[in-house]
């Protein structure tokens, strides 16, 4: 889910769509350097999407939910999936996509499952269901349960004050652009209207930003600040953060940013527990998130889903080195994790905060996170709010993209997606590492066309 829709996807003619290779790609008899044509042949194999199947061996995903019979069984088309299906394989032709892996579960079961091109395409290497992806900010849901699950126990409340337990963020003001006689900007800093609350945390309207989104010689301050280095602490993260001024008074307006790692801080400060330790011990163990963490340990190395640069394609946008375990735990964008995993999480949610027996939430605290809590407040889209961790869709028209009301989730920013519609009984997940550039259109493509197969 984004702030904004922006053009559709790139076009690519379907005669230039790839059929996943179901049998390995075949090595020269002769030693050394393949003969020209080979090496010609296996050109064409890695541009069209096509990769070496992982070993009969490779463990598959454990998916937490049952298969359905067929598509239609649970109400969805499978004329539309297919459709889904040739225009991911295109994506994957193109070089737009290295590899893709689609869930879609509907009424307690998984209705299609299906993964495209390669996990690595450097490496020739397919993707697979148990394939480990970066997260990014679909992180932020996974620590704004951690954060209502402290609430549940009495262990803070969700309109306290931050200051109350991390008080270097009380001392925070507000920068506000001012003009000298000559014209020129300068930044004046004025106490904000009234504290930041951790409902503000939750919801993003702090008063923070990431550095690369706002404009401004505020903003400018907030990137001279050079947030987010893996190499930092959490504690060191919001040492330095509060160094650095708001974007405006908390509550004022909604504003995407840094909050979610300042919650994740907020966890640690509460349990007494490093935020990794947190989620293993309360979310992934109970939930059996068993490849869910900040980093991918050399057992697991060769499942990562790795991004690609395209050949004439931009530059590819950096991202984090998943085989590197950080000092700074994001709770706002840096966890990694395989699409059963976050299954088992958006259907812990869907079920109204529980998962095989084990409890996380109760039915309320759900509800009160994916209700909207941002009302008029100016930032969002049309039809679109935010709840506690999540974007939440208000109303099933207004919004430039189909859905229906009540719909909640988010969105990493190397590509992945998932929203649930509790109305629909319906989990959809987008799981790839693409270019910044691609992301949104892949993303809104692919919510269009799967809510047109929802059929009954």
């Amino acid at each position: 889910m984004e702030a904004s829709r922006p053009p559709s996807p790139p076009h690519h003619p379907r005669s230039a769509i790839a059929a996943r290779t179901h049998g390995r790609v075949r090595r020269s008899p002769s030693s050394g350097l393949l003969p020209r044509m080979g090496a010609i042949v296996a050109a064409l194999l890695f541009a069209s999407g096509c990769a070496t199947p992982a070993d009969p061996g490779t463990p598959r995903a454990d998916w937490v939910l049952p298969r359905a019979a067929t598509p239609e069984s649970v109400g969805l088309s499978s004329a539309q999936l297919d459709r889904l299906a040739a225009v991911t394989r295109e994506h994957v032709a193109s070089g737009v996509v290295p590899g893709a892996l689609i869930v879609i579960a509907r009424h307690g079961r998984i209705a299609y499952v299906e993964s495209f091109g390669a996990r690595d395409r450097a490496a020739n290497k397919a993707m697979a269901e148990d394939a480990i992806f970066r997260l990014y900010s679909m992180t932020k849901p996974i620590v704004s349960v951690a954060v209502m699950m402290l609430v549940e126990e009495g262990r803070l409340q969700v309109d306290d004050p931050v200051s109350r337990y991390l008080p270097e963020i009380g001392s925070m003001k507000v920068g506000v652009e001012r003009k000298d006689a000559s014209g020129a900007s300068t930044v004046e800093m004025v106490a904000p209207s009234r504290p930041m609350t951790v409902q503000d945390l939750l919801r993003h309207t702090s008063g923070l930003t990431y550095g690369g989104r706002a404009r401004g010689p505020v903003a400018d301050l907030v990137r001279a600040a050079r947030l987010g280095s893996r190499n930092e602490s959490n504690q060191e993260f919001v040492d330095k953060l509060s160094r650095t001024p708001l974007m405006f008074s908390p509550g004022a307006r909604w504003e995407y940013g840094v909050s979610t790692d300042v919650l994740g801080r907020l966890v640690e400060v509460i349990s007494g527990k490093p935020l990794g330790v947190f989620l293993e011990e309360r979310i992934f163990r109970p939930l059996g998130m068993v490849d869910t963490a900040f980093w991918i340990p050399p057992a697991k190395l060769a499942r990562a889903a790795q991004p690609w640069q395209r050949p004439g394609g931009p530059p590819m946008t950096p991202r984090f080195d998943v085989a590197v375990q950080p000092r700074f735990e994001s709770g706002g964008g840096g966890l990694t994790g395989t699409a059963a995993d976050y299954l088992r999480f958006t259907t812990m949610l869907l079920n109204g905060g529980e998962l095989n027996g084990q409890r996380l939430l109760g039915k309320k605290s759900v509800q009160f996170m994916t209700a909207d809590h941002t009302g008029a407040l100016a930032g969002l889209p049309a039809g679109l709010g935010f709840g506690l961790g999540f974007q939440v869709r208000r109303q099933a028209g207004v919004a430039g993209l189909p859905g229906s009301a009540g719909e909640y989730g988010w969105a990493g920013n190397a590509g992945t997606l998932f929203w649930i519609d509790p109305a629909e009984q319906l989990i959809a997940m987008y799981m790839v590492q693409v270019n910044d550039t691609d992301r949104i259109a892949l993303r809104n493509q692919f919510r269009t066309m799967v809510q047109s197969a929802i059929v009954r």
